[in-house]
C-alpha cells in the first residue's frame, strides 16, 4: 500500500527539518517507504526557506487557510497521486514516527476505515497526557460523540490518524475549516465507517509556540460541541 504523511505547518521553523529527517531517518532504518507532503499554510517565519533549502516534498498556501483548509491541501494531494492511506502527521515534533506503523495496520488488515492515535487508551505508553483543562475538555467532547453516534471515542483532538482511500476521497471533497477532528469523527461514525483507536506516545512541542490560549481553549469546546449537536440533527442519505 502507498502511504502518505500529511504535515501541516505553520511557523514551524524550529521543528519541520528535524520532523523530517526523522521520517527519513526511519524510512532508511525499517525499509518503509513512507511519502510526505508538508502543506506549508502561508508561514510569516523561514519554513518556506527551509523547505525548498532542504528539498522538503511541499505545497505553499499563497493564504493562509487555518488547519482545516492545509489538512484538506494535503487530502487532495493523496487522492490526486493514488494513495492508499494518509496519515496526517504534525509538523511540530508532537508526533512520534514510530507509532505510524501502528495507526495503518487495522485499516492495512482491513479491520478499520480510520484510526486514531490516542494517548488515553492506556496510562503508560504516552506520559505526555495534555493539560487538565484540555483533557476535561476532551473528556466532555467524548461524552458528546457517545451520545450522537453510540461510539467511544477516547482522544476526540488527535491529529494524529489515518484513513483509508474511500475517506481520503471524501475528505478531498468536503473538510471542516475549524476543529476538524471531533466534527469529521463524528460524521464518519454516523456515516457507519469503522473506527479504531490505538495507544500511542505524543510529546511535548519541540520548539515554538503553540497558537493555542485559554480563551482559544474555551471558544473551541463551545463551538465543537454545537457543531457536533449539528451533525446529530443532519442526515445523511449516503451513509456506508
Amino acid at each position: 500500500m502507498r502511504i502518505l504523511l500529511i504535515i501541516p505547518a505553520y511557523n514551524e521553523e524550529k521543528n519541520i527539518l528535524s520532523v523530517y529527517r526523522s521520517i527519513v531517518k526511519y524510512n532508511e532504518e525499517h525499509q518503509t517507504n513512507y511519502d510526505v507532503i508538508v502543506i506549508n499554510d502561508c508561514s510569516k517565519d523561514s519554513t518556506s526557506e527551509i523547505l525548498n533549502m532542504n528539498n522538503i516534498p511541499h505545497i505553499d498556501l499563497i493564504h493562509n487557510l487555518g488547519i482545516g483548509g492545509a489538512v484538506q491541501t494535503g487530502y487532495k494531494y493523496a487522492l490526486a497521486h493514488g494513495y492508499d492511506i494518509a496519515v496526517q502527521y504534525d509538523g511540530d515534533g508532537q508526533h512520534d514516527i514510530n507509532y505510524v506503523k501502528n495507526i495503518i495496520l487495522p485499516i492495512c488488515d482491513g479491520k478499520a476505515d480510520f484510526v486514531i492515535g490516542s494517548r488515553f487508551i492506556d496510562d503508560k505508553t504516552s506520559s505526555f497526557k495534555s493539560s487538565i483543562f484540555r483533557r476535561a475538555g476532551i473528556t466532555l467532547i467524548s461524552v458528546l460523540i457517545k451520545l450522537v453516534t453510540g461510539k467511544t471515542v477516547k482522544d476526540t483532538t488527535s491529529g494524529f490518524r489515518a484513513v483509508n482511500k474511500t475517506i481520503i476521497q471524501l475528505f478531498s471533497e468536503s473538510y471542516p475549516v475549524e476543529y476538524p477532528e471531533p466534527i469529521t469523527t463524528t460524521e464518519l461514525l454516523r456515516k457507519n465507517f469503522i473506527l479504531e483507536e490505538v495507544p500511542v506516545a505524543m510529546h511535548e512541542r519541540t520548539g515554538g509556540k503553540s497558537s493555542i490560549t485559554p480563551f482559544k481553549s474555551f471558544y473551541y469546546m463551545i463551538n465543537v460541541i454545537l457543531n457536533i449537536l449539528v451533525v446529530r440533527f443532519r442526515r445523511y442519505p449516503h451513509a456506508r
